[in-house]
């Protein structure tokens, strides 16, 4: 098989229910995969991600040494966990640590995502590190985790721009589903408008996941994710492990 073929899902719910084949590609820019980039950017030894608070809380009792609690419901820190979500908080603190994981949406979206051969996780903050390592796949899903069951536009605008770079712009020879058509071309219709970092800043803070970040008075975080490649590593997820690793 020379030519991609690309399927995008806006959500997790829109997955399908046969296997997803070779690689699947998990974008949750605000915030889960953007925070995982920068924890293994920063050193961690890993990330375990869970998809209950309560499956946090006891599968850190049984590791050893124990690892740090990270994650967020509702946008917000958890009581008793050492960090929330905010990539900001996983710099030098996380260096040689695991990290148990959990969020609203990201690690769920993760989960999703089990029958795929290979699981990537994609933001605006390792994009190009991302391309790069999709240049030798040809048979690729892009899964959007989407907030709170509904679409979000900063992950769509993501999956544009990975399609975007992968193909230098131009797609046309790939099988594409209507999906990823259509995040390709939201991807170039904003991007025509593109005036410097700021631009994509504004846009995510447009966003369904940006409108909830600035109502919680977490802009930071808004702008820290639109910093393109700022984290250049490839977080990748091994099933049945359930770990998160730097792809070398």
């Amino acid at each position: 098989m020379n030519t991609p073929v690309i399927h995008t899902y806006f959500l997790p719910s829109l997955l399908p229910d046969e296997p997803l084949g070779e690689t699947a590609v998990v974008i949750d820019v605000l915030r889960a995969t953007t925070t995982a980039a920068a924890a293994l950017h920063h050193g961690a030894a890993g990330i375990v991600p869970v998809e209950t608070i309560e499956e946090a809380r006891a599968l850190a009792k049984t590791l050893s040494p124990p690892p740090l609690l990270g994650g967020e419901r509702g946008g917000l820190p958890i009581e008793g966990f050492d960090l929330g979500n905010s990539p900001a908080a996983y710099d030098e603190r996380v260096r040689g640590r695991w990290i148990v994981f959990t969020t609203t949406n990201g690690t769920r979206a993760i989960h999703a995502c089990r029958t795929a051969r290979q699981v990537v996780l994609a933001a605006f903050a390792n994009l190009s590190a991302i391309t790069d390592w999709l240049a030798a796949r040809r048979q690729v899903a892009l899964v959007c985790s989407g907030t709170d069951g509904q679409i979000t536009l900063e992950d769509v605008l993501c999956a544009g721009a990975l399609l975007d770079l992968w193909s230098d712009g131009d797609p046309s020879s790939w099988q594409l589903d209507d999906a990823s058509r259509l995040a390709h071309d939201a991807w170039q219709a904003h991007a025509r408008h593109w005036t410097g970092q700021t631009w994509l800043v504004d846009q995510l803070r447009l966003s369904r996941g940006g409108r909830n970040l600035t109502g919680l008075g977490q802009t930071a975080d808004i702008e820290l994710a639109a910093q393109i490649d700022q984290y250049p590593v490839i977080p990748r997820w091994h099933w049945p492990e359930n770990r998160i690793v730097l792809d070398v």
